[in-house]
């Protein structure tokens, strides 16, 4: 576990003091602080989980998509899921192999296609082709380049909301989603492909959603794919090297996680095994499972208020003002999301008594609030919002003014990489020097 409270009682993230991180680096707060160990390790037990079969685990950029992440898990062995060409430029720019490269997303625009299909000797791995209309658009920037695109169909496999069982803003493989080919319209997408000489369809995919605590709608997923699979190999398979699952393995953000990464891996490689393909390579985009319990965000308590509440007489609210807001964590607000919340500094002494507080941040939106927590009846110095490493700073804004958050890098118990906030002076000249003319 990367988070861990060491002999002094303060708070430890890969093997250091969050207190001293911050204090030693100069960064201030808020700052994300990574384990780059911690994400190295869940990408090296997803790795075994495949055992000897053909496999990529394509690293999902948008997760986190900070350089030295990208890099150590390259080292690591992983690829790269990218949904924009500035994702893709980055995957890129950190040594990650252009083969090794998916690019998804509904709404491609034609210069990130055109860099998708000129990137390395032969384009990326493949181009996730999520609308019968977008075959039309990639067939014909290949033609324009002189290229052939490699391509994958994302399937859309029609899975209810209930059965997806996760946050509806998460959620991707029904009828009402965005993403992906519907299965009605699947066979009429293969003819195209195979009528266009300037694609290369290399694999069949989808994806059904993110957060999974269980296998079971994954699993669903995942069968429906190989029967599509198995019955269409025989007219359009020729070139098919892979099969793709998706990502959205769940992670633990305190109210338990009953499966690992490792179990949708295991499960969907039984699966690919009884559709008798496993000659094709099994592909999976983790992003959350190898990132989100390995960061945190240190903000510090710039005060505390009390408010009457409730109707007994002399009951109290106590607020927690913190530095982070949701700017700097936007899940809290859009998804409803919890995260644990513990005071970085010793709980002993007169900070061991406990009180129930309701902690928010300093952006001026009332879904600023990042919920209630038991920390100590002393209001602490800095806090660490837990599992911070995935969708944080990558969702991050500039509202209200406010700058972005530092991040530290740690590894093997020491800090590698680190970035301060931005000056409030800078995003001051960039907006009022708007329209403004030099005489």
């Amino acid at each position: 576990m990367s988070i861990v409270r060491g002999e002094q009682g303060r708070l430890e993230l890969g093997g250091i003091e969050l207190a001293a991180v911050v204090r030693d680096t100069g960064v201030g707060t808020p700052a994300y602080v990574y384990d780059l160990t911690g994400i190295v390790a869940e990408a090296e037990a997803l790795h075994r989980a495949f055992g000897g079969a053909s496999h990529l685990v394509a690293y999902a950029v948008k997760a986190n998509s900070a350089g030295p992440v990208i890099r150590a898990l390259r080292r690591a062995g992983c690829g790269a899921d990218v949904v924009s060409g500035a994702e893709l430029a980055l995957a890129l720019e950190c040594g990650v192999a252009s083969d090794a490269i998916l690019f998804s997303g509904v709404a491609k625009l034609d210069r990130e296609l055109d860099a998708a299909i000129a990137a390395g000797p032969e384009g990326i791995g493949a181009i996730q082709i999520e609308s019968v209309e977008e075959i039309v658009r990639v067939s014909a920037r290949a033609r324009a380049a002189s290229r052939r695109a490699r391509v994958s169909l994302r399937v859309n496999p029609a899975a209810s909301l209930e059965a997806l069982a996760t946050h509806a803003h998460i959620a991707t493989g029904h009828d009402d989603a965005k993403f992906g080919i519907a299965k009605a319209d699947f066979s009429h997408a293969l003819a195209l492909v195979a009528a266009s000489p300037d694609l290369e369809l290399t694999g069949l995919s989808t994806h059904v959603g993110s957060q999974f605590t269980s296998t079971q709608a994954y699993i669903a997923a995942a069968r429906t794919l190989f029967h599509l699979v198995a019955e269409v190999r025989p007219t359009y398979g020729s070139a098919l090297r892979f099969v793709d699952t998706g990502g959205g393995f769940g992670v633990d953000y305190g109210t338990g996680c009953r499966v690992s990464p490792s179990d949708f891996v295991s499960e969907a490689l039984a699966v690919q095994r009884s559709f008798g393909l496993d000659d094709l390579a099994l592909y999976v985009e983790p992003g959350r499972a190898l990132v989100a319990a390995h960061g945190v965000l240190v903000a510090s308590v710039v005060q505390e208020k009390s408010t009457p509440h409730g109707a007994a007489s002399g009951a109290r609210r106590r607020w927690l003002m913190i530095d982070a807001g949701m700017n700097d964590l936007l899940r809290p607000a859009l998804y409803q999301a919890r995260h644990r919340i513990e005071a970085i500094d010793p709980v002993s002494g007169p900070m061991a008594t406990s009180a129930s507080w309701q902690v928010v941040g300093p952006v001026c939106e009332s879904a600023d609030d990042f919920g209630v927590h038991e920390l100590p009846a002393a209001a602490p110095r800095l806090v660490a919002i837990r599992d911070a490493g995935a969708y944080g700073y990558t969702m991050a804004s500039r509202y209200n003014g406010r700058a972005l958050a530092a991040e530290v890098f740690v590894e093997a118990g020491r800090v590698v990489a680190s970035r301060a906030r931005a000056l409030d002076a800078a995003w001051v000249r960039d907006r009022a020097d708007l329209g403004v003319v030099d005489p």
